[in-house]
């Protein structure tokens, strides 16, 4: 299969080197020293367990949309971060033209794929999310991951209401799994991926604003009880989506997180490197979504409303 990475970074980057070292075609999109690093010395993945070194073939996005997309693309992964999703669903809504190329939606955040879906077509957008993986750009063309890097596909919104891609759904599980990408398929993808925004709603503002590991937060008496809050008010949240959370949800999702290896969150590490936050596509999702319900959520206001300050003084 031809794979097209859109977003390099540490997700990207791990996911398309494992793609590329089982014998399928990657393009690597990526940009600026990274680029030119990628396509003159190549990628390198070091994980625990796995290691990746090698030429790969890699452009702009620019580059490769100019270039005409080729028709034998089997799948677009976008990997970019959730701040830059609509407008890459502008450019390659504008390029894409009559092909019915699929796209897969491997970032954090809840409304990815309906941006996707506003620009490209629900029945093009595949629902996905990378799990229990901590992954991060170390230096421009390397990339230190750890964990076991699950992924989780889907029909969007969900297999009832999606258009038939089931066929490509199973290829795909085939193919990931096949290169050591441990993937499961489930009929309810809006699900999945609010279970992964309770977490991050949890861990990743709170990291930012106290420059901590998950680690340490969790095993902190304090800071994990503030970690819990934050999940339980975005498990809340999750109502006004359709999507049944429970309390039991939530507590099985504070003890996954307790148990996983520390990592930097991406959150903190965008914050360290002065990079935009993510901080609208995860919190911003469930204050709008709490609003919605008329309920309150002032654990996670109050981590919006410091990281929001935080950010404003750095630019």
């Amino acid at each position: 299969m031809h794979f097209v990475v859109i977003g390099t970074g540490g997700i990207g980057g791990y996911y398309g080197a494992r793609l590329q070292a089982n014998g399928q075609m990657v393009t690597f999109i990526a940009r600026g020293t990274h680029l030119q690093v990628l396509q003159t010395r190549g990628l390198r993945v070091n994980h625990p367990e796995w290691r990746f070194e090698a030429s790969v073939r890699a452009c702009s996005l620019e580059q490769f949309l100019q270039g005409s997309l080729p028709p034998e693309v089997d799948l677009i992964i976008l990997c970019a971060k959730a701040t830059d999703t609509g407008a890459i669903a502008r450019q390659l809504a504008d390029r894409l033209g009559e092909l019915s190329t699929p796209v897969l939606s491997l970032q954090n955040g809840v409304d990815n794929e309906a941006l996707l879906s506003g620009h490209l077509g629900r029945e093009r957008v595949l629902g996905g999310l990378a799990v229990r993986i901590g992954s991060h750009l170390t230096a421009p063309g390397i990339i230190d991951a750890v964990g076991p890097a699950q992924v989780v596909l889907g029909q969007w919104p969900t297999a009832a209401a999606a258009s038939n891609s089931t066929e490509l759904l199973m290829r795909l599980d085939a193919v990931f799994n096949q290169a050591g990408i441990p993937t499961r398929v489930t009929d309810n993808i809006q699900l999945e991926l609010w279970r992964k925004l309770v977490i991050n709603n949890g861990v990743n503002p709170l990291s930012a604003i106290t420059r901590l590991d998950t680690g340490t937060l969790m095993h902190d008496p304090g800071l994990s009880q503030i970690v819990y809050g934050l999940m339980a008010e975005a498990t809340v949240a999750a109502a006004a989506d359709g999507v049944s959370l429970t309390e039991a949800d939530c507590k099985e999702m504070f003890e996954l997180i307790r148990h996983f290896d520390p990592i930097k969150t991406s959150m903190l590490v965008d914050f360290e490197h002065h990079r935009p936050l993510e901080l609208e596509e995860i919190c911003g999702a469930v204050l709008a979504r709490s609003r919605q319900l008329q309920r309150e959520a002032p654990y996670t206001f109050t981590i919006y409303q410091l990281l929001r300050l935080a950010t404003s003084r750095m630019s």
